[in-house]
């Protein structure tokens, strides 16, 4: 079945296909058999709306199959989260090699949109994209570090491991493994101490393998707050990488001060100039 899928917007991960778009129809159209807007983000579902109307147009609607039809995580837990097609709606080398997350954390919505965890058979790809990859057991992730080692790039955890479940089995495992890049995580100060553990374990990776995603602005938190977390972050090890919260009914558009922190602390280059200039 030939599927053209359409995106509100254009990330990293969105496929760059032949049968992937992004907005309006162009002059190229496809025949196809079916028309898919995706849309991943709860802000951007009025103008996925809007490109199901006008997609429609070059592709009618079928009356008894809809022949253009919109869907993704954005509206919510449905049969998108049951399992993946690699390079369907995320571009090649990416993998996910299970769904959802036994964690209820408030500020994430994968316990809502996509249930407790599930496990789906690995595919191959280099980029394992997974809420929790180590959360789904040792049989489990034995299958998808041996599919790592079988690709052809080196391997990238984008998803995130989180870092009170990194055990000395899985730094040894990882130790096996060609790293591009080990994602952890430091949302809130309870979660430096299990960092720290975790950078302990992995200190055989250099600190540009060794990222840590950091929520700021999470329920008013001050932007002094969110800087002593940042910086005692690198202090441990690791690359910082800022991320400012965003609810999922509305876009907060931030000050130019918080922009400008989290522009600070997501690019290395910015975060390593700003490091060297204090001493």
């Amino acid at each position: 079945m030939k599927i053209i899928r359409v995106f509100p917007r254009r990330t990293s991960y969105t496929p760059t296909d032949s049968f992937a778009f992004v907005g309006d129809p162009s002059l190229f159209r496809p025949e196809a058999d079916r028309v898919e807007i995706s849309c991943t983000f709860t802000w951007d579902i009025p103008e996925a709306r809007r490109l199901a109307q006008a997609w429609a147009t070059d592709y009618p609607m079928d009356l008894v199959r809809g022949k253009v039809m919109l869907g993704g995580p954005a509206f919510g837990h449905g049969n998108w989260a049951n399992d993946f097609t690699p390079n369907l709606y995320v571009k090649g080398g990416i993998t996910f090699t299970s769904r959802g997350c036994n964690h209820h954390c408030p500020w994430c919505l994968v316990p809502e949109w996509e249930g407790r965890l599930r496990l789906l058979e690995p595919a191959p790809g280099h980029i394992v994209q997974d809420n929790n990859l180590l959360q789904t057991g040792r049989g489990h992730m034995t299958k998808v570090f041996a599919m790592l080692k079988r690709q052809p790039r080196a391997a990238q955890f984008s998803g995130g491991l989180e870092a009170a479940l990194v055990d000395d089995w899985v730094a040894e495992e990882l130790r096996g493994l060609r790293i591009g890049q080990v994602f952890l995580a430091c949302d809130t100060d309870e979660a430096e101490k299990p960092l720290a553990r975790a950078l302990k374990r992995l200190s055989f990776l250099p600190r540009d393998k060794l990222r840590c995603y950091a929520l700021l602005a999470y329920r008013g938190e001050a932007m002094e707050k969110g800087l002593v977390r940042l910086r005692r972050i690198w202090e441990l090890g690791a690359l910082p990488f800022a991320q400012l919260y965003q609810p999922p009914d509305r876009w907060i558009e931030y000050a130019p001060e918080w922009k400008a922190l989290a522009r600070t602390w997501s690019r290395p280059a910015a975060t390593k100039a700003y490091m060297q200039s204090l001493f």
